[in-house]
């Protein structure tokens, strides 16, 4: 009898704790890899918004994104197109609106959840010889696929 009750209690153990540990395991390495591609985001917009940079800086930052992805900034024009985003960051690029006077993206809140993450930013950059503190600013991430589907300005 005793046999037999030690092995409901190691089938008990390895079904019902296991698991547990196992998907606590799974949820943060989740959270670990949305980080990381919002790390990757700004720090390729950063480079963007500098006045050498180059159409290949551009690619690099919309191989984040997902083919179906969408830009929402209500305040500047609405819903774009992952296209109409791409033509208007190389449209920038050449008229000279990267000219480096953001120096810095610096985020000072987030909230990561399941193919989500809220940022809170500011951006630093340069006016009249010095460097200013942008405003806070609030963004939403949405993820398909390990990838950025969409984004949704609140400023």
């Amino acid at each position: 009898m005793k046999i037999n009750l030690k092995l409901i209690l190691v089938i008990f153990v390895s079904v019902f704790i296991t698991p547990k540990v196992n998907a606590q395991e799974i949820k943060d390495t989740h959270k670990d890899s949305l980080n990381t591609i919002i790390s990757e985001y700004y720090k390729l917009n950063l480079k963007i918004f500098q006045s050498n940079s180059t159409l290949d800086d551009i690619d690099k930052a919309f191989e984040l994104f997902t083919e179906d992805f969408t830009y929402t900034h209500p305040k500047y024009g609405g819903t774009y197109t992952r296209k109409d985003l791409y033509d208007g960051y190389v449209r920038n690029q050449k008229n000279g609106g990267y000219d480096g006077t953001v120096t810095d993206i610096k985020i000072l809140n987030k909230i990561i959840g399941l193919n989500a993450v809220v940022i809170e930013k500011q951006f630093i950059e340069k006016k009249e010889g010095e460097i200013q503190k942008g405003g806070a600013e609030m963004t939403l991430f949405e993820f398909k696929d390990g990838k950025i589907s969409k984004i949704f300005e609140y400023w």
